[in-house]
């Protein structure tokens, strides 16, 4: 069964970052997560069974983790 894979790219409010990704490592269907440089503050993979799974993930999840406080959510396209 395929899967739909996706980069939440979020920014985090000021010395939130720590907490933010150690609430996201507790989630299902996060796949990985990393504190990062640059624009955005923490980069997650998520998966899940279609597009739909995804907004509800994030919407319901992510979004709701104190800290967060934007996100931007790529998705994965298969290019073959």
């Amino acid at each position: 069964m395929a899967t739909t894979r996706a980069f939440i790219l979020m920014e985090t409010a000021v010395g939130k970052t720590r907490g933010v990704v150690a609430a996201l490592r507790q989630l299902s269907g996060i796949k990985t997560v990393d504190a990062v440089t640059g624009p955005y503050d923490v980069i997650a993979v998520v998966e899940a069974a279609d597009l739909n799974a995804v907004g509800n993930l994030v919407t319901s999840n992510v979004h709701t983790v104190g800290g967060v406080v934007r996100t931007v959510t790529c998705l994965a396209v298969n290019t073959q």
